[in-house]
């Protein structure tokens, strides 16, 4: 789309079962700001929009930790991530919940279209259903013995042991961990979206017309989704919390959280359309809207495969991209909230924001290094001393050090007062620090519009290192020296000095508005100090050598930014290691007894186990199976096929070259119809994601694991 009337910007719906972390607000929030306020200064219609995810069986499980309702979860926990995201001043138009009433009439009205249609279909089941309770049972509501491990700790969708993806059917002496009774099969009926019949539709949007302008990573994992086949996906399930199912036959039955929550993004539109007297139509139904959707990785297959069949089939516009980024580590390992190896939003709100004085600047310096790190093609790693590094280096060392000592010598050398350009007498050094002034903006520009924000920051600092450079050359401090009468040496001396100051107040306020997207407090403050309104920041002024008048008194400096002592990076840090001591250790919950328990072992039988390292040759999905992954694994002497449940958390392509874990002693077992050689180790995330378990550093594949 070249030139499209509006803009609608959307940042994943956070669950609200919890506080969320700098991860997520690296992922999927700064990213879709930034262009949002990049959008807003070149005076586009854009509506950025997000909201809380209210719905599915992580906010009752919630609910039943913390001893409350699911209402009371959502409550607590929308106001707080709301509150949290305005403190860190993500600019969303509106942030909704799929609590709302106009939330759960826009989800039904989309399955009744979808099903009026003939696009949905139903299918009879068999799933476990607890007779106590009088509940069919989600998956995380059964607990059982892992048929991989024998833990007793695996649940109906995946065991927390070993990591393996099961599904109910597969656990041994199930229970329900609502009452602790054993489950019986009952038969139910669902309806399910067939995403197979749309493989072509996919294939000619994705693998085609957004070939060249997607990042590769989404694109390889759409197509790595396609090519293992896709299934038919239930869009209900039995559950007593969520959007009710508008059907006299579905009693009892809500709509599944994974095809409700996108859905969300349409509903919080028609209701800042509400409160701005709009129409919200044009904004997902006219193909002159482009639409946008940040996330992060996890979200990729419902963006791009499941939501955009959603919206071909109920008549709406299409993606026109999906810049997913990667993962953001801490410390040197992942982010884990059940371990408490996280840094929160709400975290750095205290321990910085609020310790200021109004706190723009600490804002301005977490946003800066999130997106200096942005993992926008591979993982990331949040550390304090990079972040400190970060602030104290660049933001104060060179940009903030370029802007304060502009105004220093302005005010010493020319009075307070925008000096003139004497354009007879410009040397070499101050045309090519013109030159740079222009042309900045069309690379900024450019780095932004194909969602590379890293890229676009960098050439806006390094734009500020260029002007110290210039300043160093130029030593106005010193021509000073030669402005001792009306001579002519010191005529042409203070000329010099008034070209130096004059060009680096325009570059000043050229910092300024490239700066705003990503740094919109600092951009705040250099207005102030220039005294100039917000027009000055309208994109249009970007590249501009006259935006600053003649002339024109300027406000003493002010410090844009402070330096981030040590002392406050070893609290930090000790404040992660003491968080993780004490998590190891945590309070006993309550939950439902389960009568299987896994008997002690000695270390003759661990020896049992054989463990060997091995490096991944080959790997697809497996045809109508939408958790396995089948993979050629070299071993050194042999090479094996493993059938691994890691399809929802790994691409084909992704596992290519990885190495693994491997339990080789194993008795073959048969997988969808394939014998597998052997179980690949892998471990849980805090946010469900299954990692694999791998040597430190590459080892020769056969390599022994003990």
């Amino acid at each position: 789309m070249t030139d499209p009337k509006r803009y609608l910007i959307t940042s994943a719906l956070p669950y609200a079962n919890g506080l969320k972390h700098v991860g997520h607000l690296a992922g999927a929030y700064i990213p879709a700001d930034i262009y949002a306020r990049y959008l807003r200064a070149q005076k586009r219609d854009v509506v950025f929009v997000c909201g809380s995810d209210e719905h599915g069986t992580a906010i009752p499980i919630q609910a039943m930790k913390e001893g409350t309702t699911s209402r009371a979860i959502i409550d607590k926990y929308h106001q707080a991530i709301k509150d949290d995201f305005s403190d860190l001043d993500i600019s969303f138009d509106i942030y909704h919940r799929t609590s709302e009433p106009i939330h759960h009439e826009t989800a039904q009205e989309f399955f009744t279209k979808l099903n009026d249609a003939g696009e949905l279909e139903t299918k009879e089941t068999e799933q476990y259903y607890d007779e106590s309770t009088k509940t069919f049972l989600a998956d995380r509501y059964i607990k059982g013995t892992c048929p991989n491990c024998g833990s007793d700790r695996a649940f109906g969708d995946q065991c927390e042991n070993c990591g393996t993806t099961l599904s109910p059917d597969e656990l041994i002496n199930p229970v329900s961990t609502l009452s602790g009774a054993t489950p019986v099969k009952k038969k139910t009926t669902h309806w399910y979206l067939p995403l197979g019949k749309h493989e072509q539709f996919l294939r000619d949007w994705i693998l085609e017309e957004h070939k060249d302008d997607w990042r590769a990573t989404v694109a390889g994992q759409c197509k790595g989704w396609i090519d293992g086949g896709l299934q038919s996906r239930a869009v209900t399930r039995d559950l007593d919390w969520g959007i009710k199912v508008p059907l006299k036959e579905a009693e009892g039955k809500v709509l599944y959280v994974w095809f409700d929550a996108p859905i969300g993004y349409i509903s919080a539109t028609k209701q800042w359309a509400i409160n701005n007297k709009k129409d919200w139509k044009p904004y997902w139904e006219d193909k002159d809207t482009k639409l946008v959707h940040f996330i992060g990785k996890d979200n990729i297959v419902f963006h791009c495969i499941i939501f955009p069949i959603m919206l071909k089939l109920h008549g709406n516009i299409l993606p026109d991209n999906v810049p997913a980024n990667e993962f953001l580590n801490l410390e040197g390992d992942k982010m884990s909230t059940s371990r408490n190896w996280k840094l929160e939003m709400r975290d750095y709100i205290n321990d910085f924001v609020k310790k200021e004085n109004g706190g723009g600047q600490c804002v301005d310096m977490l946003r800066y290094y999130l997106t200096q790190i942005a993992p926008e093609t591979k993982d990331s790693e949040f550390m304090w001393k990079g972040f400190q590094d970060a602030v104290n280096s660049e933001l104060v060392s060179v940009f903030g050090n370029f802007v304060n000592r502009t105004f220093v010598l302005m005010h010493k050398l020319c009075k307070g007062k925008v000096p003139k350009l004497h354009e007879d007498i410009l040397d070499d050094n101050d045309k090519s620090l013109i030159a740079e002034i222009e042309n900045t903006k069309a690379e900024v520009q450019s780095a932004i519009e194909y969602y590379h924000f890293k890229d676009a920051l960098f050439q806006i600092i390094d734009l500020s290192r260029k002007g110290n450079q210039y300043m160093q050359k130029k030593e106005p401090w010193i021509v000073a020296k030669l402005t001792t009468d009306d001579g002519p040496q010191s005529i042409a001396a203070q000329k010099s000095i008034d070209n130096t100051l004059h060009i680096c107040l325009q570059l000043c306020a050229n910092l300024a508005v490239l700066i705003n997207p990503f740094l919109p407090n600092t951009a705040k403050k250099m207005l102030y100090m220039m005294k100039v309104v917000d027009k000055m920041l309208d994109w249009d002024n970007a590249g501009k050598l006259k935006l600053l008048s003649v002339g024109y008194s300027l406000r003493e400096p002010q410090l844009l930014f402070r330096k981030i002592e040590d002392t406050e990076i070893a609290e930090q840090i000790e404040k992660l290691k003491a968080g993780l001591v004490k998590q190891e250790t945590p309070k006993k919950m309550e939950e439902p007894k389960v009568t299987t328990v896994k008997a002690e072992i000695v270390y003759d039988d661990f020896a049992k186990l054989e463990l060997k390292a091995g490096t991944v040759t080959a790997c697809e999905k497996v045809a109508k199976a939408d958790k396995l992954l089948k993979l050629e694994v070299d071993l050194g002497t042999e090479k094996r096929t493993i059938v691994s449940g890691i399809a929802l958390h790994y691409s084909p392509e992704e596992m290519v070259g990885k190495q693994v874990v491997v339990v080789t002693n194993l008795a073959p077992r048969k997988m969808k119809g394939i014998e597998s050689q052997g179980m690949i180790l892998t471990a849980e995330d805090s946010d469900g994601k299954l990692q694999l378990l791998k040597p430190e550093n590459p080892v020769s594949p056969g390599s022994n694991v003990s």
